[in-house]
């Protein structure tokens, strides 16, 4: 069976060395992060865009990685410096797909601190370098997609017809300080990153985008997102119950225009009970696996891809038909 994964990540270091690690600090990034005892950090495995990576997802028999960089990058860089850091990353990327094409396809990065660039980034990649839309990470000097500087951004990705994947990103200082200080040590970390916090933060952001208007101003506009959701599949139900008690009225019901316009990946949850919630909520056009790769392992996530029970078709259409339409993906 072809199985595609759509959130699969890398990092070229020799790229983003020089980074000030005052702009790191200062986004909120942590340092000192502690594995527990037999578990190695999978940042080893980050820049590896060839043999060894290939040989894992063999090992589980994934088809095809869609590859998007993590961690510090363009979008702590502003200015020219910026946009020349997310063209050499995207030219790496471009490269490494050129050598694997069957096996790998990619997500531009973008130097999201200059808006203007990035439409015109993302255009060049799309065009030139066949990437298959873009990551995001969370939020940029605290402004959402829905904020009008992004227009050019979103008219872009709606002109190429290529999704814009909203990855989670670490909690900003000020939210760090509001929401998870006072915490035991590593507890922090824990409840503001993959624990909980960044989770609610991308499902705060499509919902911004839907009851902003974003999404009715921009109705053919796609939207990727992993984790299941990103909690937003018991909660949908209940916004459209208070908007309407509340009297908030948009074209369409916010559930409707989440469920219109985003797909979800399975990157990182590995039990059913999220998927069932995620493939009632959305249905099974708008479902899609993936790993979160070297983050979670392939092993682990294709364990629990044979547990999922699913018909033949809707299944094909879960492990990479889905994927394949959305993104364009030559089999």
């Amino acid at each position: 069976m072809r199985i595609v994964a759509l959130e699969e990540h890398f990092t070229v270091p020799s790229l983003c060395e020089g980074i000030a690690p005052s702009a790191i600090a200062d986004r909120g990034y942590f340092t000192g992060g502690k594995f527990a005892t037999g578990k190695s950090s999978p940042m080893a495995l980050l820049p590896d865009l060839g043999e060894q990576r290939i040989a894992l997802m063999d090992e589980a028999g994934i088809t095809m990685q869609v590859l998007s960089t993590v961690g510090p990058g363009p979008d702590l860089v502003p200015g020219a410096d910026g946009i020349d850091l997310a063209r050499r990353i995207n030219d790496t990327l471009a490269e490494a797909v050129a050598r694997h094409p069957k096996r790998f396809a990619g997500f531009a990065t973008l130097p999201v601190l200059s808006p203007a660039a990035s439409a015109a980034e993302l255009a060049r990649s799309v065009k030139e370098l066949k990437m298959k839309g873009t990551m995001i990470h969370g939020t940029t000097e605290g402004r959402f997609l829905d904020d009008p500087a992004y227009d050019e951004l979103l008219a872009a990705a709606v002109e190429l017809d290529v999704p814009i994947y909203i990855h989670p990103n670490v909690p900003t200082l000020d939210l760090h300080k509001a929401y998870y200080a006072g915490l035991p040590e590593g507890a922090d970390r824990l409840l503001g990153l993959t624990g909980w916090g960044w989770h609610a933060e991308v499902g705060l952001h499509v919902l911004r985008l839907a009851v902003s208007g974003t999404f009715d101003k921009y109705p053919t506009l796609k939207i990727v997102i992993g984790h299941m959701g990103e909690l937003l599949p018991m909660m949908l139900a209940r916004i459209d119950d208070r908007a309407a008690i509340e009297g908030f009225q948009l074209k369409r019901p916010p559930s409707r225009a989440v469920v219109d316009q985003v797909w979800v990946t399975t990157s990182g949850f590995f039990t059913l009970p999220p998927f069932h919630a995620a493939l009632e909520t959305f249905g099974i056009d708008r479902m899609m696996f993936s790993v979160d790769y070297p983050y979670a392992t392939n092993e682990r996530a294709r364990k629990f891809l044979d547990e999922i029970d699913l018909p033949p078709a809707d299944m094909t259409k879960f492990c990479s038909g889905n994927a394949d339409t959305l993104l364009k993906l030559q089999a």
